[in-house]
């Protein structure tokens, strides 16, 4: 493909985040969909699966992140997706090889979410010091996050 084909496909696709951003799932699934088809990227598929898992398509979601994957395997979005996904789906044991692989991968903004969802993972689970572990790395790579600090002062009222 060449690079203005390439551009008019991220065009599309930020146009269907927007979308996706003020409640138009459909119009962002379109989009989404035409950025696709003028040519794949990872971005779009991931975005794609955002939005079906919006309409609660977690299957839809999922494969979605799985094209995104095949189509680059560097980007962590969609692994930390679907880790989310099957947390949705009550398939958490599942979600923890996704938070993990995203938590890998090469090229992910905002590298701090798979750590928070592990974290919410094991909180929830009971699992107290693999979640301190897991808020603690989110804060090291993302200082003051008001999530990870939130849940590490509820641990501590846990084992207290």
């Amino acid at each position: 493909m060449t690079e203005g084909t390439r551009q008019r496909a991220l065009e599309l696709w930020e146009q269907g985040t927007e979308a996706l951003m003020s409640g138009d799932v459909d119009g962002a699934v379109d989009l989404f969909t035409e950025s696709l088809k003028t040519e794949p990227t990872a971005e779009a598929y991931t975005f794609r699966g955002w939005a079906y898992s919006f309409k609660n398509q977690f299957d839809e979601a999922i494969e979605e992140c799985r094209k995104a994957i095949a189509t680059d395997p560097a980007f962590g979005n969609p692994y930390n997706d679907i880790g989310s996904y099957l947390v949705r789906l009550a398939r958490s044991d599942e979600a923890v090889e996704w938070f993990t692989r995203a938590k890998k991968a090469d090229r992910y903004e905002p590298r701090h979410f798979p750590y928070l969802n592990l974290g919410r993972l094991y909180f929830a689970r009971g699992d107290y010091a693999e979640a301190e572990e897991e808020f603690h790395a989110a804060l090291r790579i993302n200082p003051g996050d008001v999530v990870a600090t939130l849940f590490l002062a509820k641990l501590k009222l846990k084992v207290n």
